[in-house]
């Protein structure tokens, strides 16, 4: 895809493209920012353009070098690891958040030798050899160490590109010698007008998305897959009857959906608080269920909502020191309705 297709980066997007144009994209780039905003796809687009055929500092999108890069199947452009597992971060609070935390294993020493030797011969079919590593806080100290020694000495037309949210785990030596290329979060009005017109979601979804994921592109697309309005709906109507209310009510059959399901509950009880203080409607994340907000916010005082909002944070808490979820779920429901 065109670089204009990533919303919400423009000044990052234009140091990039200004340094493509100087002929200066060569050795280490660092892309650090929040988890999900766009980092991983900006390198990609990057990669392409690099390797586009139609060579205009720009990725077409249509021709077979673009074509392979999109498909992680071009010989000269590798992404370390290769498949780069996500997790769920953990409610925070009142805020509704997720994060990607990456692969839970580090990125080894094995992984960056081969760096190290593709790096170093011809490429095959691109001008370009480019190599993205992913979640490159995950790098072991001893792949820290190769690959520093990789970044002293790049070959010409080579690109290295880091992508993290945690740079500060990363060693000094190697942020040194990469250029730093900063990406933020976009504001949550621009995300929900970019899931609108480019992905054809409704306003209420595109509200829901753009909020739940706090302006991270990446994360909005992923649960926009993983059919999160459906699970979101049940997860709601069920809370509406609370005799309904069971463990089939909630996901807890692997840790990623036990903690996506918390998140939902979070933004429900946030939102009835906010209500209930008079915030203005834009805040409210669940707007395509405002009606039913509205019908619920007499159920609950600010106690309640206090004393839920907090059983949410503990079960998080106990559930990622490998409480038995079932346990958990049962002492929330209690402590939900409890009266």
């Amino acid at each position: 895809m065109p670089f204009k297709e990533i919303k919400g980066q423009d000044a990052a997007l234009e140091i990039i493209s200004a340094n493509q144009e100087a002929g200066r994209l060569e050795g280490g780039y660092l892309f650090v920012g929040p988890g999900s905003v766009g980092k991983k796809m900006a390198a990609k687009v990057l990669s392409q353009s690099l390797n586009c055929v139609l060579d205009n500092n720009d990725a077409c999108g249509v021709c077979p070098s673009c074509i392979k890069i999109e498909k992680n199947q071009h010989p000269d452009v590798h992404i370390i690891p290769q498949e780069a597992g996500e997790d769920i971060n953990p409610v925070r609070n009142h805020s509704a958040t997720i994060n990607g935390y990456g692969v839970s294993n580090g990125i080894k020493i094995e992984e960056v030798r081969q760096l190290q030797k593709e790096i170093n011969l011809k490429a095959y079919e691109g001008r370009f050899k480019v190599f993205i590593i992913d979640n490159a806080h995950k790098l072991t100290p001893e792949a820290s160490n190769c690959l520093l020694k990789v970044l002293e000495e790049p070959p010409k037309r080579s690109l290295i590109i880091l992508i993290t949210d945690k740079p500060g785990i990363l060693f000094k030596t190697i942020l040194s010698r990469c250029k730093v290329i900063k990406f933020k979060a976009q504001d949550r009005e621009g995300l929900k007008e970019a899931l609108k017109e480019n992905y054809g979601l409704d306003p209420g979804f595109s509200h829901f998305l753009a909020y739940f994921c706090e302006g991270r592109i990446g994360e909005a697309l992923r649960l926009k897959e993983l059919g999160i309005l459906k699970t979101k709906n049940n997860i709601i109507d069920k809370l509406l009857i609370p005799a309904s209310f069971s463990l089939e009510g909630l996901g807890i059959e692997d840790r990623q959906s036990f903690f996506l399901s918390l998140n939902i509950l979070n933004t429900w009880f946030r939102d009835l608080f906010l209500l209930k203080t008079g915030i203005i409607d834009a805040e409210v994340i669940n707007s395509d269920r405002k009606n039913d907000l509205l019908k619920s916010m007499s159920s609950f005082s600010y106690s309640d909502l206090e004393r839920i909002l907090n059983a949410i944070s503990n079960t998080v808490f106990y559930l990622e020191r490998n409480i038995n979820t079932r346990l958990l779920l049962h002492n929330l429901k209690a402590q939900i309705w409890e009266r």
